[in-house]
């Protein structure tokens, strides 16, 4: 048996496939024999915390729960050798869905119409306002990786036109942008889909949304972290800005009592992936990818950091 250290939640499913192989120790019951733990079992929003990666000197491998991984210090598990997985791909679709959603509900203003029908307000006051065609826009992707280009995908039907921005340009047949200010000004809609992390901390700050203008649409289904908020917040009161469609926030659960009362911001509470045919995928990769390490030493799915270690 191993001795693996749960932080956050697993389901029922992911415990059952575990517990033959694994004595699993939980962090929230806040004491764990740190000397014994040779995996960890995370999600993207909790990460491994630096002093509990200190105190498993044993540590070999950590299992992620989503595509992110900015919370677990990936330079730290390289120095000791620990391999870190997450889970790609299982996501994408779903991921794109919500993108998809999100920019269709803003243009076509289906939340306010929702209410109008279902207050009464429709059959006391007549039609609700005209909305805007989703159609024929020009959207930006920050970050064209896996999920970027589901995104793109999925917009096909709607005949937009694709620009994006990344760190160095794909063979793909959409618009290249070497700048994210430069792409902002040319996009209608800008979609963000990077990673979180340093190099991406609000990368999307007050010139890009100023850029995007007060017609442009702001959704984010990547992390909070990528938009600087208190910039957002203010471009959206002034009008510099004119929509905003958010899966993520930079203090989740939190989210600014601003954007609450704001009928021209769409808020979700972090359910980009959360059906339960992709999150028991998610969670069957977790395992899979435990169970791996302990039967090989390799895993199926590192972190691009960790990769060189999967050997």
């Amino acid at each position: 048996m191993h001795d693996l250290l749960q932080i956050g939640g697993i389901t029922d499913a992911m415990r059952d496939r575990l517990t033959p192989h694994f004595t699993i120790h939980k962090l929230s019951d806040g004491d764990y024999p740190g000397e014994a733990i040779t995996h960890i079992a995370t999600n993207g929003h909790d990460g491994v915390p630096a002093d509990v990666m200190t105190a498993c000197p044993n540590l070999k491998m950590i299992s992620g729960y989503g595509v992110g991984y900015d919370a677990v210090d990936t330079d730290a598990a390289v120095e000791r050798g620990i391999l870190v997985t997450h889970t790609p791909d299982v996501l994408n679709a779903e991921v794109a869905t919500t993108a998809v959603m999100l920019m269709l509900t803003s243009y076509r203003n289906f939340l306010a119409d929702e209410a109008h029908a279902r207050s009464g307000n429709w059959e006391a006051n007549g039609n609700a306002p005209l909305s805007r065609s989703a159609d024929n826009r020009r959207v930006g992707i920050l970050g064209l990786g896996r999920i970027g280009q589901a995104i793109a995908d999925k917009l096909a039907p709607f005949n937009p036109e694709i620009h994006y921005h990344t760190r160095t340009k794909r063979d793909v047949d959409y618009t290249y942008h070497d700048t994210l200010l430069g792409m902002a000004e040319a996009v209608e809609v800008l979609i963000c889909i990077t990673p979180g992390g340093p190099s991406t901390d609000k990368i999307v700050n007050a010139d890009v949304m100023a850029a995007l203008g007060p017609n442009g649409l702001l959704i984010n289904v990547s992390r909070g972290s990528v938009v600087d908020e208190a910039a957002m917040v203010s471009a959206l009161e002034t009008g510099k800005l004119g929509y905003a469609a958010l899966d993520v926030f930079e203090a989740e659960p939190k989210i600014p009592d601003a954007l609450k009362s704001m009928t021209n911001v769409i808020l979700l509470p972090h359910v980009g992936s959360a059906t339960h045919e992709t999150r028991a995928a998610m969670g069957d990769l977790v395992v899979d990818n435990l169970l791996e390490h302990i039967k090989t030493g390799k895993v199926l799915t590192p972190v691009p950091e960790t990769a060189h270690l999967n050997t």
